[in-house]
């Protein structure tokens, strides 16, 4: 089944990314406030392992900005 919070991180991070390049209907800002707090949200339960994803992804993020 797999770590659920972790999934939504991934999901919301791609959807921040693919806002903010204007490929999407989303506001951008909107999407990148979601995706943040996915990632928080999923830290707190997640394996070591999935920590280092997620903290790329967090990286990742901050690019956007």
């Amino acid at each position: 089944m797999g770590n659920q919070l972790f999934q939504k991180a991934r999901e919301t991070v791609a959807i921040a990314t693919e806002a903010s390049t204007g490929n999407s209907s989303v506001d951008p800002q909107k999407a990148l406030d979601v995706a943040k707090n996915a990632l928080t949200s999923a830290y707190a339960n997640s394996t070591d392992a999935e920590k280092v994803q997620l903290r790329q992804m967090q990286d990742d993020l901050d690019q956007l900005q």
